[in-house]
């Protein structure tokens, strides 16, 4: 994934919790422009702005750049839950609005891209264990917001159902296009076949509950 100034504005913003427009008034940009740039009309913006925007979340360009914010722990949004074999209604799809309560960023996604590119989800029921347990955190990457990508097909993924209900299964094609069979590993779970999706994520990393820092609620 290319770093862009558009990037890095997103990730300061989400893990500073500071508004655009304050950060533009302190830096002496154009909101504007800013603005244009959130929006992705826009990747980057001229040189001297773009220091001027780092000196006002207190650091250098280099380390907007690498997401280092002074000290400030990098967050992911727990979005809501997935059922492992339980029925469980998707509460947020699309933005990092807070979600059920937020986590430290773990280490090994950071190396990958800034926070602001994951989401997270907690696992209910156990039809994915024993790879998968009530209670862990599954951080991934919405890289499509519709379908799934090639890639993916085969992996344990983060799926929302056209009913809405979200799932973590393994997704595999299914006996048509445009259906899928969604697979559970335990072999006590249920499977569900020929089911269409509005889109899946496979897990790039998961924790126990333990292993992860709640930051807020």
């Amino acid at each position: 994934m290319e770093m862009t100034f558009k990037i890095a504005l997103e990730h300061a913003l989400t893990v500073t919790g500071r508004s655009l427009r304050n950060v533009a008034m302190e830096a002496g940009v154009s909101y504007e422009q800013l603005k244009n740039l959130k929006q992705g009309k826009a990747q980057r913006t001229n040189v001297d702005d773009a220091m001027k925007v780092a000196a006002a979340f207190g650091v250098t360009l280099d380390d907007l750049y690498a997401g280092k914010l002074g000290g400030v722990l990098p967050v992911i949004a727990v979005l809501g839950r997935v059922g492992a074999g339980a029925l469980v209604p998707l509460i947020d799809t699309d933005e990092a609005t807070g979600g059920m309560f937020r986590v430290g960023a773990p280490s090994q996604l950071l190396r990958r891209a800034p926070a602001s590119q994951f989401a997270a989800v907690e696992v209910e029921g156990d039809s994915m264990a024993p790879q998968y347990q009530p209670g862990d955190i599954l951080f991934y990457s919405r890289a499509t917001h519709e379908g799934i990508l090639d890639e993916d097909i085969g992996r344990p993924c983060v799926v929302e159902c056209q009913d809405g209900n979200a799932w973590l299964k393994q997704v595999k094609r299914g006996d048509e296009p445009g259906l899928f069979h969604l697979i559970s590993l335990n072999p006590t779970g249920d499977n569900m076949h020929n089911r269409r999706i509005k889109w899946a994520s496979r897990v790039i990393l998961a924790l126990p509950e333990d292993m992860v820092e709640r930051v807020g609620q």
